[in-house]
């Protein structure tokens, strides 16, 4: 009988022992395979996401005398996306709703569809002392070549001379009651196809600051309403004293 409980008391032990190491190596399997479930979610919404983020959390960057609320949806690089001092800014907007990536706006910012709608906004100090409507008289007008060509909604679209140093662009000029003109470039041809924001306008914003936004020559159609919704929109994004 002492032997059989000795044994009996053997085998328990043995069997609690292997039990417990059974138990601890399906706890570890059940822990990597939550790891690496995990891992692979944050890692394939990483790829999907392809440097696009989707926080909409407002962020305040200072550039000179002017500071920028942008939600981080609207900014383009990483990098940019927090509170501080900057000497630029470039963000991304989709048209017309002018707002940043989301899921929703996950086929315009990748151009599933190819309906060309992303803007590209720039914004930094002014080195210069016109904006590009106000360089329409003195510059210009000396680099384009007459007469030009009707384009859509009331412009008139000018080549550039040889000598300008705007190869392959054209100048795009519409008048505005009250207003200086309406002036863009854009890049012709092939070079035009195969850009996303082919056309850029510059102007002044807030205290200091210039504004290049580049956006589809499909959009010249609606040069009133992209001029004034993009004004409209960056000087909302500004903090004005």
């Amino acid at each position: 009988m002492k032997q059989e409980a000795a044994e009996s008391s053997g085998f328990e032990i043995v069997d609690s022992a292997l039990m417990m190491k059974v138990f601890c190596g399906l706890a570890v399997l059940a822990a990597l395979s939550l790891a690496i479930s995990f891992g692979g979610r944050w890692f394939g919404h990483t790829i999907a996401m392809a440097g696009y983020t989707d926080d909409m959390t407002t962020r305040e960057i200072v550039i000179g005398n002017d500071v920028i609320a942008a939600p981080a949806n609207t900014i383009r690089f990483e990098k940019a996306r927090r509170d501080g001092v900057a000497s630029r800014l470039d963000l991304y907007l989709r048209w017309p709703e002018l707002d940043g990536y989301s899921e929703a706006a996950r086929p315009a910012f990748n151009n599933l569809d190819g309906n060309k709608r992303i803007i590209f906004v720039s914004l930094e100090p002014r080195v210069m002392t016109r904006d590009m409507s106000g360089r329409l008289a003195p510059i210009y007008n000396a680099l384009t070549v007459k007469p030009g060509v009707p384009g859509p909604e009331g412009m008139t679209l000018f080549g550039f001379s040889e000598t300008s140093g705007y190869l392959n662009e054209v100048l795009a000029v519409a008048a505005r009651s009250g207003e200086p003109a309406f002036v863009a470039r854009c890049l012709n041809g092939t070079e035009a196809d195969e850009s996303l924001a082919p056309c850029e306008r510059d102007v002044f914003v807030g205290n200091g600051l210039s504004m290049t936004y580049r956006f589809p020559r499909e959009l010249l159609g609606d040069w009133r309403a992209l001029d004034a919704a993009i004004v409209a929109k960056a000087n909302a994004m500004l903090h004005v004293e």
